[in-house]
């Protein structure tokens, strides 16, 4: 990736900088920062070409592992690469995704016209991506239902980052995709489900600040646009009460 990445800015350098000149940022440090993620762009393609990835991606019903040892990337590479099927006359499933710490940092997040995400901050906590550091390694399928009534199916797991040097830990990170609940059937990780996921979803929202679920028992702040509704003699599951109107 890293040798692709490379190739990209000496070869295709000229391209790069008509593709920054349009974006038309202010600050020079975001023009070079959208310049490496542009090279990063053009080093995934050249690991995973469009059509060639996309109809392994239909062939093997998006099994992400599999597309790993095929393309000889990263669980986080095609995760990444699977957001970006979007070529006319040749679209793959919508997918968006996200990669967080154990502390709830969202670090990456990309599609976000499938998806809301939060733009600094923490993630919701009832999202299943959370659950993957119970596990590590293991995939794991959730079907979660946003505070418009929208459901995706959304596949997470694990990824190790490797320590910086002798004696320093490791990063340990999580990572989900997801998709539109109706083309989850396109996918080989519902077979894995026995229907019960499609029927009950998990609400969640985008962070606590913007969240208005009444009734979240894992809320950790009280939402920005809802008065505080507090009564010292009830003591309810969830940490704050607030008013509806």
């Amino acid at each position: 990736f890293q040798a692709a990445v490379q190739i990209g800015l000496m070869e295709e350098g000229a391209l790069l900088d008509e593709l920054v000149d349009q974006a038309g940022f202010a600050s020079e440090e975001a023009r070079r920062l959208y310049r490496i993620h542009l090279a990063n762009y053009f080093a995934a393609a050249v690991m995973m070409p469009y059509e060639p990835f996309r109809e392994a991606a239909e062939g093997t019903r998006y099994d992400i592992e599999v597309l790993a040892r095929r393309f000889s990337a990263s669980f986080e590479q095609v995760c990444h690469r699977l957001t970006t099927l979007h070529r006319p006359g040749g679209r793959g499933v919508g997918f968006f995704m996200l990669r967080v710490d154990h502390a709830g940092n969202v670090s990456k997040r990309y599609g976000g016209t499938l998806m809301h995400f939060a733009r600094s901050g923490a993630g919701c906590p009832r999202w299943g991506v959370f659950e993957a550091f119970r596990e590590p390694g293991r995939v794991l399928n959730h079907v979660i239902e946003t505070p418009d009534g929208k459901r995706f199916f959304t596949i997470s797991r694990t990824v190790r980052r490797p320590a910086a040097g002798p004696g320093a830990p490791g990063q340990l990170l999580a990572v989900s995709v997801g998709c539109a609940i109706e083309h989850a059937e396109r996918l080989v990780y519902l077979d894995q489900d026995d229907g019960a996921a499609r029927r009950i979803a998990v609400p969640v929202g985008v962070t606590c600040r913007l969240c208005e679920r009444p009734d979240c028992h894992q809320r950790a702040h009280p939402p920005l646009r809802r008065r505080l509704f507090v009564d010292e003699r009830r003591r309810a599951l969830a940490p704050y009460a607030f008013r509806s109107d």
